[in-house]
């Protein structure tokens, strides 16, 4: 998420194949040539669509035909985290990106439950309500603990699970985002997503949004910190939201569905940033080894946590190689 007023850089080594530093940005912004057309923010908000669950408005996108996948972003992002790999995946997919409960352009009432588990129920509802049977996941941050929700109790919906560095079993929520939470229960972080907006320069540094990401000053432009984080102060009530969802991450419930990961099926396909404090290795491991089907990890170097919006080529390569796998199985 954000997941960072906190993180510090670590030193990482690199077990799968890199980009140079130089080429690693490269794919950012939008590629005509290679026939991508990659958002940007103007797009992205007219792209925007809602669905009516039991909850309220969901806010979502989509672009592409064929199969469903089905994009989950973290904390405090929004579906246009994933606009580049969208525009790669495209041609294979039906790609959607929804806005989680609290976060993003969704409108939903003030006393909603935005706990994971209530995520992984509205996302059901949502897919309903589209007449979706049959989805593949990509996630990233706290929607990867969603993912493994949705898996655990819906196992039918799912046809493969691309996870990303995200919360796992005891590590929901992770032990370095409790000082970012205690200032939520303070009502401190709507001021700090308010600093964002009006001093990008905050936004890019390690004290703001910036410590999510490898390289903040090309990443965050003012058009994305816009996106972003003026829906989060919108109202009195969308402030209040943006720092109760951090909140409502208590109990944590993936204990709990532990033994029907194990009993999980599916493809699984887990690409782990390693410049991350939030989500260790170890949490990599884990996943991996708990389930069955899992088709090994994919270490990241020179990324961070918000690593899919900075190298979307590296979600599009997972992602077809993983549904390729899939298809061969069957």
């Amino acid at each position: 998420m954000v997941r960072r007023k906190f993180l510090t850089t670590c030193t990482v080594m690199t077990i799968a194949p890199v980009l140079s530093p130089f080429a690693v940005f490269a794919d950012l912004g939008r590629k005509k040539g290679a026939g991508l057309v990659e958002w940007n923010a103007e797009e992205f908000h007219t792209a925007r669509q809602f669905v009516d669950v039991a909850a309220g408005k969901i806010a979502f996108v989509e672009r592409g035909s064929g199969p469903v996948a089905l994009f989950l972003h973290g904390y405090p992002l929004n579906g246009f985290h994933w606009r580049s790999s969208m525009a790669r995946l495209a041609p294979m997919r039906r790609c959607i990106a929804p806005d989680l409960m609290g976060l993003g352009y969704t409108e939903v009432a003030e006393d909603v439950d935005l706990s994971p588990s209530a995520q992984a129920a509205m996302l059901i509802a949502f897919l309903d309500n589209l007449e979706i049977k049959e989805i593949d996941i990509i996630s990233n941050d706290s929607a990867t603990g969603i993912a493994q929700l949705i898996a655990a109790h819906h196992p039918e919906r799912i046809r493969t699970l691309l996870l990303t560095n995200g919360d796992v079993q005891t590590n929901s929520p992770p032990a370095k985002l409790l000082p970012f939470l205690d200032m939520a229960r303070r009502g401190e972080v709507a001021p700090w997503y308010e600093r964002h907006l009006t001093d990008n320069t905050f936004a890019r540094s390690h004290k703001g949004i910036g410590n999510a990401y490898y390289n903040p000053a090309r990443a965050l432009t003012h058009e994305v910190i816009e996106t972003y984080f003026r829906p989060l102060i919108s109202s009195k009530k969308r402030r209040q939201q943006g720092e109760q969802y951090g909140l409502a991450m208590f109990p944590n419930p993936l204990p709990l569905v532990e033994p029907k990961l194990r009993s999980f099926g599916k493809p699984v396909r887990i690409v782990w940033a390693r410049a991350n404090e939030l989500f260790p290795d170890r949490w990599a491991h884990w996943l991996d080894t708990t389930f069955p089907n899992s088709q090994g990890i994919r270490f990241v170097d020179n990324s961070k946590l918000f690593f899919p919006e900075e190298r979307p080529d590296i979600i599009a390569l997972e992602a077809r190689a993983l549904w390729g796998s899939s298809q061969q199985a069957k």
